[in-house]
């Protein structure tokens, strides 16, 4: 009876070192070939995860996307002073500084056709709460034909080495804005571009307002500011707008700058 012996399969496949040097070659050949193969399977692979991981993040984000792509009007409730406009109050949910406690609730009316803008995260002081070293951007909000509006709120240790300090202890109207003034204009500032300085007090909190004149700003001609402080934050509510913007929408932006309050 014949017999047949049992051979692993691994000497079956295996080249041996003894093998001619063309069997070697045309096995590498072999191989290679077949791990080319696979290369541009995995770039693709690769690539089309690269897509879709953004797009899983982004869907969390999606709900506050279409909130600032939409008129404030459609989302914000009307001013109990003036319905013409809405009101805009900020809660812990809106920004990193709310949410860390470190700038108090504030509020301000819009018109109903303005619009939320995104601010970019290095910008937001999202990476640096509740410790931040230098001033962020809060919220913005624009609208093409009027102007636009931010919250900017500072570290009291740039202004002033008193813990809690208030406006007044930080010194006189001209002093605070001549450290402020950068974060109006957006690039410099100079002390000939303000027109006009008063002080206003709402509560036991007090505020001052300046208009100034800025041919130069990178945010406008136009700017109007609002300054106060409380905790360990100062906070500047800037109005600005283009020369057409001013001359057709002055007296509603006016009527901004004087509605906000913390």
């Amino acid at each position: 009876m014949a017999t047949a012996s049992l051979v692993p399969t691994s000497k079956i496949f295996s080249v041996s070192s003894k093998c001619p040097a063309s069997i070697k070659a045309r096995t590498g050949v072999v191989v290679a070939s077949s791990q080319q193969q696979q290369q541009p399977r995995r770039r693709e692979l690769l690539l089309k995860s690269a897509v879709a991981i953004p797009a899983i993040l982004q869907l969390n984000e999606a709900p506050k996307s279409e909130a600032r792509e939409v008129e404030v009007g459609s989302y914000l409730p009307p001013s109990p002073s003036d319905p013409s406009f809405v009101l805009f109050k900020a809660k812990p949910s809106d920004t990193p500084a709310l949410r860390a406690g470190n700038v108090q609730p504030y509020q301000f009316v819009l018109p109903p056709n303005w619009k939320q803008l995104r601010i970019a995260n290095i910008l937001s002081g999202n990476y640096c709460q509740p410790k931040c070293a230098e001033p962020w951007i809060e919220v913005k909000f624009e609208n093409e034909k009027q102007g636009k509006v931010q919250v900017v709120a500072s570290p009291l240790i740039r202004l002033t080495n008193k813990p809690n300090a208030t406006i007044e202890d930080i010194g006189e109207p001209e002093k605070v804005i001549a450290s402020l003034g950068p974060f109006v204009t957006g690039n410099s500032y100079d002390s000939d571009e303000l027109l006009k300085t008063s002080i206003e007090k709402i509560g036991d909190q007090t505020y001052y307002k300046y208009v100034l004149e800025t041919p130069f700003a990178l945010t406008g001609s136009h700017n109007l500011a609002k300054a106060t402080a409380k905790g360990n934050t100062a906070v500047l509510f800037v109005v600005s707008a283009t020369e057409k913007q001013w001359q057709s929408s002055q007296k509603t932006l006016e009527a901004i700058l004087d509605s906000f309050q913390l």
